[in-house]
This record gives C-alpha cells, sequence and structure tokens, in this order.
C-alpha cells in the first residue's frame, strides 16, 4: 500500500462507535460554534459578494447555503465554509510549527453528507476524520516556516472528510486525497504583509476543491498513488521526511484542539485577557497610556506581532485588524472588549485606535516560547502618562485546553453572534439540533440553516 492507501483505509474504517463521549460532546460544540460565526458573517461585504456570485452562477440544488437556497455540493462548500471563516472567530490547532483550523473543514463535511443524504452520526464521524488528519499532518509535516500556507495540510483534510461523508470506497476516498493534496500547494504570502481577502478565503477554496475532488474520485477519476512519498511528492517538494501510521491513529484529535474567546487571531487571546485584567485595574485609564510592551512567545511576534511575517501598523481593513496585535491591544484597552463589532471600517480605521497601537512594542522572549503550545504566556506592561504602571500575566484562556469550553459556552457565544440573523426560537432549534445530531439526519441540520435571515433584523 502507498502511503495515501494507508490514510484512506484509516478513513474508510473510521466509526462513529470509535468516537468518545468527550470527543462527541467537543464535536458537537465545534459545529454550533461554526455555524454560529458562519451565522454571524452573512452580511460581511465580502460575504455578500460572494453569494451574489453564488447566485448568479446557479447549479444543480444538491446542497444548501447558509441563509438559504442550494447549489452544487463544491459551491455549498465554498461558500459555507467563506462564512465560517470570515469573522476569524472559529476554533484553532496548535502544533510547535503549524496553526490551523479544523473547522474550516465543516463546509466541505456538510455538503458531502447533504448531498449524500447521510445521517447525523455520519457528518460527526467524518468531521472527526477531519479533524484528525489536519492535526496529524500539522504535528509532524509543518510547512508554515517553508514558505506554504496551512491551506497545505488542509487539502488532505477536507478531501478525506468529504469522501467519507459522501460514503466513497478506500480506493475512491485514496484518489480524492491524492488529487486534492497534489493541486492545493498554497503559498504562505497569503497570511503575509498587508492582507487581503484572499486570507479569509484559501481554506474554503481547498473546502470547494476537496469536495470536487471527491466528488471526481467518485466518478473513477484517479489521482497520483504515490502523493506522499513519490518522487517529488509532498515529502520530496514540501514537507519533507515524515511518518504516521494510520492504522494506530484514533478519532480524539478534536480534544487537542481550542476554541476563540476572542473575535480575534488564536495567538492573541491570552494577551488580549491580560488588557482586560489590566483595563479592570483601579486608576487605569486608556486615555493616559504612555506606553504598552508586551512580552510573548515567539509564533505570537512572528505571525501578528511585527515578526517574520510583516509590520503590523499599517491597518486598513478587517483582515489588517485581525492579524495585528498592536491593533487588536488597543481596541481591546479602549472598548473592553473584542467581538465582530470591533472590525466596522469607521472603527478599524479611527484615529483613537490607530494612535494607541503606535505606542504597543512587543518582543518575543525564549522562555516563554519554550512553553508554547502547552501554554500561550503573554505579559502586559502598560504605563500612564503620570508614570503609574499596570501589570498583568496569563497564559491560557477560556476556551483553551486547560479550560476548555463548555456546551454553556459555546451557547452563549452563539446567541450573542446570531441574534441578529435568528430569532431565539430559531436558535434554540438549530442548537437543540446539533446536540442530538448523532440522533438526527444531516437535513433537519440544513433545514434550518436555511430559515436563517441574510440581514440583520429582519
Amino acid at each position: 500500500m502507498t502511503e495515501v492507501h494507508e490514510l484512506a483505509a484509516f478513513v474508510d474504517e473510521a466509526q462513529f462507535e470509535s468516537i468518545s463521549p468527550e470527543a462527541l460532546e467537543q464535536l458537537k460544540i465545534r459545529v454550533l460554534d461554526t455555524i454560529g460565526v458562519a451565522i454571524g458573517a452573512l452580511d460581511a461585504e465580502p460575504m455578500t459578494a460572494i453569494r451574489g456570485l453564488m447566485d448568479d452562477l446557479g447549479g444543480t440544488e444538491m446542497a444548501t447555503l447558509i441563509g438559504g437556497g442550494r447549489t452544487t455540493p463544491e459551491r455549498a462548500a465554498f461558500f459555507n465554509s467563506a462564512l465560517s471563516r470570515y469573522l476569524d472567530f472559529m476554533d484553532a490547532y496548535l502544533a510547535a510549527g503549524e496553526t490551523g483550523h479544523p473547522s474550516d473543514n465543516l463546509g466541505a463535511v456538510l455538503a458531502a453528507a447533504e448531498t449524500a443524504n447521510a445521517s447525523g452520526a455520519e457528518f460527526l464521524t467524518a468531521l472527526a476524520v477531519a479533524y484528525q488528519v489536519q492535526t496529524r499532518l500539522s504535528d509532524v509535516a509543518p510547512v508554515r516556516a517553508k514558505g506554504f500556507d496551512h491551506t497545505t495540510q488542509g487539502a488532505f483534510a477536507a478531501a478525506a472528510s468529504a469522501a467519507k461523508a459522501f460514503g466513497l470506497s478506500a480506493e475512491q476516498t485514496a484518489n480524492a486525497i491524492a488529487m486534492a493534496g497534489t493541486a492545493n500547494v498554497a503559498l504562505r504570502v497569503t497570511r503575509t504583509g498587508n492582507l487581503s481577502h484572499w486570507k479569509g478565503l484559501a481554506y474554503p477554496h481547498v473546502s470547494k476543491e476537496g469536495t470536487f475532488a471527491a466528488m471526481l474520485a467518485s466518478r473513477g477519476i484517479t489521482g497520483p498513488e504515490e502523493v506522499f512519498e513519490g518522487n517529488k511528492g509532498f515529502k520530496d517538494s514540501v514537507a519533507g521526511d515524515f511518518d504516521i501510521d494510520w492504522s494506530a491513529e484514533n478519532l480524539e484529535s478534536v480534544l487537542r484542539t481550542i476554541i476563540k474567546k476572542h473575535n480575534a487571531e488564536i495567538h492573541s487571546q491570552s494577551a488580549l485577557d491580560a488588557a482586560l485584567d489590566i483595563r479592570a485595574q483601579d486608576g487605569f485609564d486608556a486615555a493616559e497610556i504612555e506606553s504598552i510592551k508586551l512580552t510573548t512567545f515567539d509564533v505570537a511576534y512572528s505571525i501578528i506581532g511585527g515578526g517574520e511575517e510583516g509590520d503590523k501598523r499599517t491597518v486598513r481593513t478587517k483582515e489588517e485588524a485581525d492579524h495585528s496585535l498592536p491593533w487588536m491591544l488597543a481596541v481591546t484597552l479602549l472598548d473592553g472588549r473584542l467581538g465582530p463589532e470591533q472590525y466596522a471600517h469607521e472603527r478599524v480605521v479611527a484615529a483613537d485606535v490607530q494612535q494607541l497601537m503606535t505606542r504597543v512594542t512587543i518582543a518575543p522572549d525564549d522562555a516563554y516560547s519554550a512553553r508554547f503550545p502547552n501554554e500561550m504566556p503573554a505579559e502586559l506592561e502598560i504605563v500612564l502618562r503620570d508614570g503609574t504602571r499596570f501589570h498583568a500575566e496569563r497564559a491560557a484562556y477560556d476556551g483553551f485546553h486547560s479550560q476548555p469550553l463548555d456546551w454553556e459556552g459555546a451557547r452563549a457565544k452563539f446567541d450573542a453572534v446570531t441574534a441578529p440573523f435568528a430569532s431565539e426560537q430559531l436558535r434554540d432549534e438549530i442548537a437543540d439540533i446539533i446536540h442530538r445530531l448523532d440522533r438526527e439526519p444531516v437535513t433537519a441540520l440544513t433545514a434550518a440553516l436555511a430559515r436563517v435571515s441574510r440581514t440583520r433584523n429582519a
């Protein structure tokens, strides 16, 4: 067997009964969280433009779009994944050399499962496969330092999970994974320098392509059987050598993922908690800040703090703001929170935020870096104009491994982001369906999602 056949055998043999009760509960929490942030993005300008394109293109009505309407599975995978990715408020997986967002695969799994008339248990099994494949490849085959994006590993996960949801054979699954993995090696420039809309659309593209590769494979189309180990294959050209014994893998990786508390890039979460700690201290006045000094781990500094992936002080758009640690610290200190409303254009470019972020300095610390990814250490010191100093340290937050989000916490976040688009009755219905999804057909969920409004307060 080639390595892609070994991976396909793991996918084919994955069973719902193998998922532990703890992992099943966390999978359902991820579904609720991911769908919630997708609904919260329905009226975002880029999403409105993409929805217009979907409407113009039409397509055979096989899979549901969140907010109503139906189209082909790969287009539904793209649109629904774009919604869940746009706010940048979803879950994450932290490996030593890679950070990804396994919930990005939900759009592909949902479209494939609905098209195949799958059960909720089959949907959850396919989603567990996506988490396992993406996290394990991130563990052993990181590509960020080599200039490639984490969506590169995601292509394997999207195809594997879509194939599982479609109910493909092991051979068809191998071909789907091979095609998607070969064709979707992505550049890290997606997330360096000044950021474009593609920052939020790179994984939806992979979600679409993984779904389409599975559809091609279902018709007998083949892919490179040595996509991993072959001449000029993934190991040779991109990742370097690595080993995974897929026969020894389980479906528990969702337990190693984390969920965002703040609507901000994942490595900022503990620093933003530290900012809120200082804001709550007696005598603090954001209008009197002279300087802000953050000491943190090297990955946070490199990606969002002005390190190797570019200066983060030119902030003009939502995409640049949610990947700028100086901006995020500034707006959190001023507003006392960082949610979707902070990314309104007028708030992004407001003078108070823009000026305050120029007073932020960020430095990596070797000792802090050694504690990552098991912790996310951040030490924040703020000095006011009169010399008063404030200090706070955080190494975790609600939603991190050590403080996992429970159903009640996930439901509170879900209600907060979806309330403008769904009535309390509809929110209750969606949440209840998700919590019993192992006993419901996927179509019960997609039918409810079709009734969500595309406009606020409708």
